[in-house]
């Protein structure tokens, strides 16, 4: 069961919110409004909240919101390397990201989202991930994440799955 309660803090404008998942050995995850994780959490919210991901974006994605996602999502930084504009070690000395890392990072999360309200589990959407899709020209997924056009292919679909329509 999910228990949240929101808290604003107006000096900075920011909403958090927490989500207390039922898992052994699990504690409550607190997701900044609109960070990278909060997205995941909320992927059927960003649409209206465009602008707002647009803004976070250009300000830069910090390492510790990263960190969060990477946590959420029960991933390594390893798995995204290749995927990511900069390098794990570049993003290690960094606290804020740059525009086009903090951009992936924010598509890696819609696209986390939208996989976790279509799949069942998270295990079965990263099992999906990897393995090869016949319309996807039998490479996996994952592999397509590199580039704005393989998220769109990826996320699309995704989307296919989501309604039964199959290429």
């Amino acid at each position: 069961m999910a228990l949240r309660t929101k808290s604003v803090n107006p000096a900075k404008k920011e909403t958090s919110v927490r989500v207390r998942v039922a898992k052994k050995g699990k504690t409550s995850v607190k997701h900044t409004k609109f960070s990278p994780s909060w997205v995941v959490v909320h992927s059927k919210d960003t649409p209206g909240f465009k602008l707002e991901l647009i803004d976070r974006i250009r300000e830069g994605v910090k390492k510790s919101d990263w960190k969060q996602l990477i946590q959420y999502t029960d991933s390594t930084e390893k798995e995204f390397e290749h995927i990511l504009p900069a390098s794990i070690s570049s993003m290690q000395k960094k606290t804020v990201y740059g525009k086009e890392t903090s951009e992936r990072i924010y598509e890696l999360a819609k696209l986390f989202g939208l996989g976790y309200d279509v799949f069942d589990t998270k295990d079965d959407f990263k099992r999906w991930l990897r393995t090869p899709s016949k319309a996807l020209g039998n490479k996996m997924p994952f592999e397509l994440l590199d580039s704005s056009l393989g998220f769109e292919l990826v996320e699309n679909e995704i989307i296919r799955i989501k309604y039964n329509v199959y290429s």
